[in-house]
């Protein structure tokens, strides 16, 4: 019985005892069977096939080892699909949105009504801020909002009818968003109409190509959003994205997009979410220099003047990070056309709040880059550099 020679994938060497024989059987009586040979031994049957020698289940071995291996690979890619914010973590860039710019990959036209308001400047933490530290605001604190009293800073209902007008855009927000596409208008009702008073750190959602998209972006005080009853941001009415709390970054942070006068990286904040939903927002009307208290939900008509807040600047606190991964300060970088040098570079906040799974990662488009460090962090909790 004839042998064929080992494949590629068997061992280089012969094994012991001869891997072919005669073309004719022997003449003689079987002679015992050399030790190793491929005949096999070791209670096999006269005559009969022994065990398969070892050096014939590595094929077979090498096969199984490598459908094992790329079931692995299949798995962590499907697991890093959609959500986005490992790549967005590790790129470290940061988009700039200007209050009254629409910005990349719109869901819808602009609902905006107003997008001035008088800038905050949040109150100085008592405690020392390490390098790395971020900085962060209570959802439900007094002046952290602004807004024209018995007037919506976005219009709802049309924002509302966009999305009625294109189920796909509609379906991209609600996944966004975590509710069911018929339930996106209640969801939008419930939201409360008003403007940012500090440049404020979020994941913004883009639409392009059918989905949601996501980017970390910091929209300009005067942005108008819509906010939920702890006082997050989860829409911004200039182009009707969907916004979720902002994710860590890794190494440097690096501006791009619109810069604008007053800029500072070391005054961008991140919304905490309120410990209890908020009863009313205490928001100030710069046009009539007066103090409003706001209900939640889209039904500004029921605004009433309230009294100054003891501290009208929202407060802002210091912890160490609590995660690796923190940035160092470094030298700012030169700016291009449209962009300007933070005088002070800062990193910015964390989240724990995971990605969508039905968003993808996407950078933010080219632009002008300023290079920051780390930043000042979140109210009352520990917080990790973004």
């Amino acid at each position: 019985m004839s042998v064929d020679p080992p494949s590629s994938g068997r061992p280089t060497g012969p094994p012991s005892g001869p891997l072919s024989g005669p073309s004719e059987p022997p003449s003689g009586p079987p002679s015992q069977p050399p030790s190793g040979g491929g005949g096999g031994g070791g209670g096999g049957t006269p005559g009969g096939p022994g065990p398969q020698p070892w050096w014939r289940s590595v094929p077979r071995i090498a096969v199984i080892t490598a459908v094992v291996v790329a079931a692995v690979v299949v798995a962590v890619v499907l697991s890093r699909g959609g959500g986005g914010s490992s790549d967005t973590a590790a790129d470290g860039e940061v988009f700039l949105q200007a209050a009254d710019k629409e910005g990349p990959d719109p869901f819808t036209e602009s609902t905006a009504k107003d997008s001035t308001t008088e800038r905050a400047t949040p109150s100085a933490a008592t405690e020392s801020a390490p390098s790395n530290a971020v900085r962060g605001v209570d959802g439900g604190a007094a002046g952290l909002y602004g807004g024209t009293r018995d007037v919506a800073s976005c219009d709802v209902e049309k924002q509302i009818r966009f999305f009625r007008d294109d189920p796909d855009k509609n379906k991209a927000f609600a996944s966004v968003a975590h509710v069911e596409p018929s339930r996106v208008p209640d969801y939008l009702r419930s939201l409360t109409p008003v403007q940012l008073r500090l440049d404020t750190r979020v994941t913004n959602h883009g639409y392009k190509d059918g989905v949601a998209t996501s980017y970390q972006a910091v929209l300009q005080a005067g942005t108008a959003v819509l906010v939920d009853d702890k006082g997050v941001p989860r829409a911004r009415c200039a182009c009707g994205n969907p916004l979720t709390p902002p994710v860590p970054q890794k190494g440097t942070v690096r501006h791009t997009g619109d810069s604008w006068p007053g800029f500072r990286s070391s005054e961008v904040v991140m919304v905490m979410p309120a410990k209890e939903p908020v009863d009313e927002f205490v928001i100030f009307d710069d046009e009539h220099d007066e103090w409003i208290a706001r209900k939640p939900g889209d039904d500004v008509d029921k605004d009433k003047k309230t009294e100054r807040p003891a501290k009208p600047s929202p407060s802002v606190s210091v912890s160490p990070p609590t995660s690796p991964g923190t940035e160092t300060p470094t030298t700012p970088g030169t700016s291009t056309p449209g962009t300007s040098t933070p005088e002070t570079e800062t990193s910015e906040p964390t989240t724990t709040e995971p990605e969508p799974e039905t968003s993808t990662s996407q950078p933010p488009p080219d632009g002008g880059t300023t290079t920051t460090g780390s930043a000042s962090t979140g109210p009352e909790t520990a917080s990790s550099s973004l």
